[in-house]
């Protein structure tokens, strides 16, 4: 017969001051930052009347969805009042090349510099993390030129090569840090049967990256959704993403400020990526915790 073994130690607690205090500092974090976002939202709900009399934490007396449709069909983003539906469609275009092709390469990136001693690697690599950290900024003027030599200026290609460039380190750092994490023997094992370079991506190195390329995938989904300089520069007028066409809204002088339409615009700009995070959160956090094993 089985003996049950009683547990030893001290009972947990259920309650103590310093897990009161915890819950109380998560419950300010949590209002903290949610405030902003229960604001935006009730006030694209309200009538101008009632955003008028500046309760702006109340629940909307008068529902209405009015001000969504506007944003999204009728706004006025400069001269054009076709809301930000053009933007977002152009968002897309811009999105998802953009991703594909950064995480692409810097899977390849982090591939060879994790499992080939390439000559010079190191040192390249370090360039490489090193222009992760100048500004922007620094780089427009010089891209403008080279692009606009190259005639690609203001063009769709041309900002989605922008994105690729600015994505590839920070996308280079995080697969070369997570396959430096994997076992060695797997690879050597592979190039023992015969494997070459192609192979070994494809079919071992590649199956067991489905956390970093999620990580990666939410990166620069949020990054490149939520870009506005590099837009504004190069993606060209008829290119514009979601963001320039937000800032046209909100921007505009004239006539009354219709502040419901412009909370409801800023919630559809940022609907895209807060949907991504939501829905892929847990492999967010598996997948930067992976990544972060080896340096």
């Amino acid at each position: 017969m089985t003996q049950m073994v009683e547990p030893s130690g001290p009972m947990p607690h259920r309650f103590s001051w310093a897990r009161l205090g915890i819950y109380l500092v998560l419950g300010i974090a949590a209002f903290f930052f949610l405030i902003p976002l229960w604001v935006t939202l009730m006030t694209s709900f309200k009538t101008m009347a009632e955003i008028r009399f500046g309760n702006i934490l109340a629940w909307p007396g008068h529902f209405t969805v009015a001000p969504w449709g506007k944003a999204w069909s009728s706004a006025c983003t400069g001269l054009a009042c076709t809301g930000i539906k053009i933007g977002f469609w152009n968002s897309v275009r811009i999105l998802v090349p953009s991703v594909i092709i950064s995480i692409f390469v810097g899977a390849i990136t982090g591939y060879v510099i994790a499992f080939y001693k390439v000559p010079g690697a190191r040192v390249g690599f370090s360039i490489l993390l090193i222009g992760a950290f100048i500004p922007y900024q620094v780089f427009l003027y010089p891209l403008v030129r080279i692009f606009s030599s190259l005639g690609l200026y203001g063009t769709l290609p041309c900002i989605i090569i922008v994105h690729v460039m600015f994505g590839l380190p920070l996308m280079s750092l995080l697969f070369r840090n997570f396959y430096s994490a994997l076992p060695i023997e797997l690879f050597n094992a592979a190039r023992v049967d015969g494997a070459g370079f192609v192979t070994i991506f494809r079919h071992v190195i590649l199956p067991m990256s489905t956390p970093i390329i999620i990580v990666a995938t939410i990166l620069q989904v949020t990054g490149i959704w939520n870009d506005f300089i590099l837009g504004l520069t190069f993606a060209g007028r008829d290119n514009w993403p979601m963001t320039v066409q937000l800032n046209n809204i909100v921007s505009s002088t004239t006539g009354e400020a219709a502040y419901n339409v412009n909370m409801a615009a800023t919630i559809l700009t940022a609907a895209v990526p807060l949907c991504v995070y939501l829905i892929s959160g847990r492999w967010f956090v598996r997948g930067i915790a992976a990544g972060a094993v080896k340096g």
